[in-house]
C-alpha cells in the first residue's frame, strides 16, 4: 500500500504559519500526529517486508499467533468469528485468511463436535513449526527497530502511546456523526 504521508513532513514553522489561516490547527498536535503516522507506516512496511520473506502477511501471522497462544494455554481451537474479533478484522476477511492458511497446510478446519454448523480452526503441526521458525527472527527484527531507544525510553513511549490509544479509539472525527 502506498503511503499517504509525505516522507518530508512539514517543519514546525510551516505548521505555525498554517495555523494563522486555520485557527483550529494546533501546530504541536499536528506535528506529533504526523510523525506518529509516518513512524507507524514505516513500521508496518518493515513488518510486511519481513513477513513476505516467510510467505506470510500480517493478518495470517496474527491468526497463527492467536491459535498458538490459545494452543499453549488451553489447546482450545477457535471459531472464525472469535479469531476475527481477536485480531480486529471482518468475518469475510477472516474467511480469506483461513482459506490461504488452510491451503498452505498451516491450519485446518473441522466441524464442532457438538454443533456441525460451527467450524473450528486448529493450528497444524506445520503451522506451529512455521511460527517457531519465524518468531526468533521477528523478535530480533522488532528489537532492531526499537534499538535507537533505551529501555527507559521504550517504557515512556508505551506509556505515552497508551494515553492516546483509548481516547483516539473513542474519538469521532468532526463531521462523521
Amino acid at each position: 500500500m502506498e503511503s499517504a504521508i509525505p516522507k518530508n513532513l512539514p517543519r514546525y514553522e510551516c505548521l505555525i504559519e498554517a495555523s494563522r489561516s486555520f485557527p483550529d490547527l494546533d501546530p504541536s498536535a499536528c506535528q506529533a500526529f504526523l510523525h506518529l503516522l509516518r513512524v507507524g507506516e514505516e513500521l508496518v512496511h518493515n513488518s510486511e517486508a519481513y513477513f513476505s520473506q516467510h510467505h506470510l502477511s500480517r493478518g495470517r501471522f496474527a491468526v497463527l499467533m492467536q491459535l498458538l497462544n490459545k494452543a499453549e494455554q488451553t489447546s482450545r481451537p477457535r471459531t472464525p468469528a472469535e479469531l476475527a474479533d481477536m485480531i480486529g478484522v471482518t468475518r469475510a476477511t477472516m474467511t480469506g485468511l483461513i482459506d490461504t492458511l488452510e491451503r498452505d497446510g498451516l491450519v485446518r478446519r473441522e466441524h464442532a463436535p457438538d454443533d456441525r454448523r460451527m467450524m473450528l480452526v486448529h493450528l497444524t503441526e506445520r503451522g506451529r513449526e512455521a511460527l517457531l521458525e519465524v518468531l526468533p527472527g521477528r523478535f530480533q527484527h522488532m528489537a532492531a527497530l526499537m534499538a535507537p531507544l533505551s529501555e527507559d525510553e521504550r517504557r515512556a513511549l508505551v506509556q505515552l502511546l497508551g494515553k492516546i490509544l483509548v481516547p483516539g479509539a473513542a474519538a469521532t472525527p468532526p463531521g462523521a456523526g
